[in-house]
């Protein structure tokens, strides 16, 4: 059977096989544990990444995200990651041993992925909200690849996801987004308007972590904004994700204007508390966006004249 029949026929398939009303539940509420269908899918095991890896890096350069390092601490921040020693296709080669996290960014652009995809995103959504479409501004699909007992540091995310193991087993600890010891209303705003490395992990609060093990055939829903980190067992992993990023102007706009508040010294309601004010905050700084785009091209103007 080919490659390609193969994957017709799981397009047929549900590939979360939780069910609906945990699904809806708990869809960026809360972390949780979920099973799925995909983990002997042709076009996610290795020979086939590697033919993706090679295409993506004739076709999309900017596609993959990777580096390699033996002793990445879970505190690391990503501009502190060791330099490149290998190409990325030399990378995927030497995955049992060099110590890499690979990331391969939308995934969904590859024309032999994206039928598949997007064919799985219509069954996800299905399981979740009939309205779920109308709240999303981009769907996406990432794989990471990882060389054994790689971490891959702690973060928080813009976007709302599913992380399904396919290959080896890897263990990731995910902590509250509401637990403000933990993630300070501070550090959101930072990662909301200048700094994707915001948060800092604390370990004193590690113990509030939940830790899911994940293996091939399970997985686990991550909402926006929960502060996870990861580390791979002893054997290469391979995991999809596949995630939204909402049209969550209020939200985004809300913690930028926080962001602006405190560095004048002030200590700005959180973000919920006040939808009046929340509403307020979001305008104004959608009108700082246009003043400052409106004088940068005024700005060019002036260059070119």
């Amino acid at each position: 059977m080919s490659i390609q029949t193969i994957s017709n026929d799981l397009l047929e398939e549900c590939w979360i096989t939780t069910d609906s009303d945990r699904m809806s539940r708990g869809f960026d509420r809360e972390h949780f544990e979920i099973t799925h269908s995909l983990a002997e899918h042709p076009l996610l095991q290795i020979p086939e990444l590697m033919e993706l890896a090679d295409r993506t890096k004739k076709t999309r350069p900017g596609g993959i995200y990777y580096d390699a390092g033996k002793d990445i601490r879970v505190d690391q921040r990503w501009d502190q990651m060791p330099a490149k020693q290998f190409s990325v296709l030399e990378t995927m080669e030497r995955i049992e041993s060099c110590g890499a996290w690979l990331l391969f960014k939308d995934v969904q652009k590859d024309p032999k992925y994206k039928i598949f995809l997007g064919s799985g995103w219509e069954k996800i959504k299905s399981k979740i909200d009939l309205d779920l479409q109308s709240r999303i501004l981009r769907e996406d699909a990432l794989i990471f690849v990882t060389s054994p007992k790689r971490v891959a540091t702690y973060h928080i995310d813009r976007e709302c996801s599913f992380l399904l193991q396919i290959k080896g087993t890897k263990t990731i600890h995910i902590f509250d987004r509401a637990d403000r010891e933990v993630l300070p209303e501070e550090e959101i705003e930072r990662f909301w308007t200048v700094d994707n490395n915001a948060p800092v992990y604390k370990p004193q609060f590690q113990a509030r972590a939940t830790s899911y093990k994940l293996r091939p055939g399970n997985g686990v829903h991550i909402p926006v904004n929960c502060p996870h980190w990861v580390e791979n067992d002893d054997n290469v992993s391979v995991s999809l994700n596949v995630n939204v990023q909402f049209r969550d102007i209020l939200r985004a706009n809300t913690y930028r204007a926080n962001h602006a508040l405190r560095s004048l010294g002030l200590t700005p309601r959180p973000p919920g508390q006040s939808p009046s004010i929340d509403y307020l905050k979001s305008h104004s700084m959608v009108a700082v966006v246009a003043a400052k785009a409106a004088l940068h091209k005024l700005a060019s103007l002036r260059k070119s004249s």
